[in-house]
């Protein structure tokens, strides 16, 4: 349902947290390497990472207490992390393996950090109230599942001639690539993978009516947005289930989308307070300062988001 976000230091921590557990040289758990002029223990590892990579060990300690303290009160199934899984496979698409590359990670580490937000998700909505009516709306609005690609180029004529050689028996994911001014998507043919409601909502108006309007293996007409023109196609749909069936699920997702990044840091915040963290490692005490005690927010509200260009289907905040 809800776009998982990766966070790269997240991530990281857990590759570098599961560098740290490693058993050891065969015959001395305590010895990772041995020379003739000694063996490296370790104990001086962990001095040696923690005087260069504190940060890091600050983070990676983070990640082990929240998933330590919140595994003890929430449930997180294999079948949720796999779907989880599944999620960023399909929005990632063939650049899965090369996105594991990018911040060095295996499939398994990826795994602990999706069942890690799995669970800081089921923690800051424990006490998300929804109602009998709002999931009903949210039911009647609701629509199912589509696998979009598309081909945006920067003129009518140009979208005209993409869609005559579609007409001729040219392929969409050839055209795509050839024409589409869209890096996100020209080099997986046009793909926008799965697309959920939630994800709709992401799109520039024009470009969410047209996929309400378009039939399963219909081509558009060209699609103006302020990005320039769209052909879309809508290549998979999936059933609409029946409201018993969606109810569990669409409240989460009604929870979900009343949680943000302040919520679930409050929510880590609590949580860790009534763990009765204590720090044994007088260097890694400060691990926990931002979250026990955040800094207040900027006068006027939120803090900035980043700077940078939405994605080219994508509405402008």
């Amino acid at each position: 349902m809800k776009k998982w976000i990766i966070s790269v230091s997240l991530a990281a921590g857990v590759v570098g947290l599961a560098g740290c557990s490693g058993d050891g040289a065969e015959g001395n758990s305590d010895v990772v390497a041995t020379t003739k002029a000694g063996d490296v223990t370790k104990d001086e590892l962990y001095k040696s990472m923690k005087q260069k990579f504190t940060p890091q060990m600050e983070q990676a300690l983070q990640e082990l207490v929240y998933t330590k303290v919140l595994e003890d009160k929430y449930d997180v199934s294999k079948e949720e992390v796999d779907q989880k899984l599944n999620e960023a496979k399909d929005q990632l698409g063939p650049q899965f393996d090369m996105f594991l590359q990018q911040y060095n990670l295996d499939e398994k580490s990826f795994k602990q950090y999706l069942k890690l937000q799995l669970l800081q998700e089921k923690a800051a909505i424990s006490d998300v109230k929804v109602t009998d009516k709002e999931v009903k709306d949210y039911y009647e609005k609701w629509k199912p599942e589509i696998k979009v690609r598309h081909i945006l180029v920067e003129d009518e004529k140009t979208a005209k001639e993409v869609k005559q050689k579609l007409a001729d028996g040219a392929k969409f994911e050839d055209l795509a690539k050839e024409y589409s001014t869209d890096p996100g998507s020209a080099e997986n043919g046009g793909s926008l993978g799965w697309v959920d409601y939630a994800g709709r909502q992401n799109f520039v108006p024009e470009f969410s009516k047209a996929l309400d309007t378009l039939e399963k293996g219909k081509v558009s007409e060209p699609i103006k947005t302020e990005y320039g023109y769209h052909i879309i196609e809508v290549t998979d749909k999936k059933e609409k289930k029946s409201f018993d069936e969606m109810k569990k699920e669409i409240e989460k997702e009604l929870k979900l989308s009343k949680v943000d990044p302040q919520k679930i840091q409050e929510a880590m915040k609590a949580e860790i307070e009534k763990a009765d963290l204590n720090i044994k490692d007088k260097d890694l005490k400060k691990s926990f300062d931002q979250v026990l005690n955040p800094p207040a927010a900027p006068e006027g509200g939120e803090t900035p988001a980043p700077e940078g260009e939405a994605p080219a289907t994508e509405k402008k905040e």
